[in-house]
């Protein structure tokens, strides 16, 4: 069984957003209602989280995500990354957990116990991001990077993160999840894509075209393919709906979501404009196969 739930479908100022409201989305359609965006992939047992946008602990509260085997970040923008923080509470969780195996407590009356925290198995997250993303995170985001044991005595400090470094086309493993990271081209920052399995998942974040060897990493017909569509009209940094569409009919996914969101796309609106294989994400939405 694999899993993949858009936890948020929205572009950065979500929607309705401060500045216009609703804009071109039907307000009484509740699909319309949109968070920034992050995704939550389960492949055989591994689960893993694509970017940690600002709205990522309600994500991971309203669908009861406890437990993940790794991070990948698509690019540094703030609405893929600025939630990053809210992970402490994963690290929290493996601490009591691995507290429990030893039959003990880990947290009492307001403090923690670390007696025997040195005999534990790492409890770190694991994190992968492309050059350019990861030196923005260690420029920003410093203070999570230390490791685990290294902060023990401070629980404002309970985050804990290993920064691992990806390359385009370069394929790294996650347990038995082989991901190969795909580039992105005419975004205002660097950006990457996933494909997962050589293709049954295909992750595509804010672009505004694919190189050729985008494509040639996928091997297999995908099962599910997620690409971004902030505005219906193409922009500096977002493909349009015509480039985006054409992806979608290049790549031949039995399946595809289109995700990122902005207050331009009204969700039946885009629906309509779709073949029945393409659909428009929305907030919660899950996809099995």
């Amino acid at each position: 069984m694999a899993k993949v739930i858009i936890l948020g479908s929205g572009a950065a100022p979500g929607v309705p957003s401060l500045s216009c409201g609703w804009g071109d989305c039907n307000a009484s359609n509740p699909k319309n209602i949109r968070t920034r965006t992050d995704t939550y992939v389960e492949l055989d047992d591994t689960k893993i989280l694509i970017d940690t946008s600002p709205d990522i602990r309600q994500h991971l509260i309203d669908n009861n995500i406890k437990h993940l085997d790794a991070v990948l970040y698509t690019h540094a923008h703030a609405d893929h990354l600025h939630g990053i923080d809210d992970l402490r509470e994963i690290n929290r969780i493996r601490l009591h957990e691995a507290y429990e195996e030893q039959g003990e407590v880990a947290y009492h009356h307001g403090t923690y116990n670390f007696n025997n925290l040195d005999k534990l198995k790492d409890l770190s997250i694991q994190c992968y991001a492309a050059k350019e993303t990861a030196k923005v995170i260690r420029k920003r985001f410093s203070y999570l990077l230390s490791t685990f044991l290294s902060k023990k005595k401070n629980v404002f400090y309970m985050p804990s993160f290993k920064l691992n470094e990806v390359k385009g086309n370069h394929l790294f493993y996650v347990n038995n999840i082989k991901i190969t990271p795909i580039k992105q081209l005419g975004h205002n920052v660097p950006s990457i894509g996933f494909v997962f399995n050589d293709g049954e998942y295909v992750h595509i974040s804010d672009f505004k075209s694919l190189p050729s060897s985008a494509f040639q990493q996928i091997k297999v017909r995908p099962r599910l393919l997620v690409i971004p569509l902030t505005t219906p009209f193409e922009q500096r940094g977002h493909a349009g709906f015509d480039m985006v569409m054409s992806i979608i009919e290049k790549i031949n996914p039995e399946r595809a979501v289109i995700n990122h969101m902005a207050t331009e796309c009204d969700y039946e609106k885009i629906k309509e404009k779709t073949p029945d294989f393409v659909e428009p994400a929305f907030d919660g939405m899950k996809i099995e196969w």
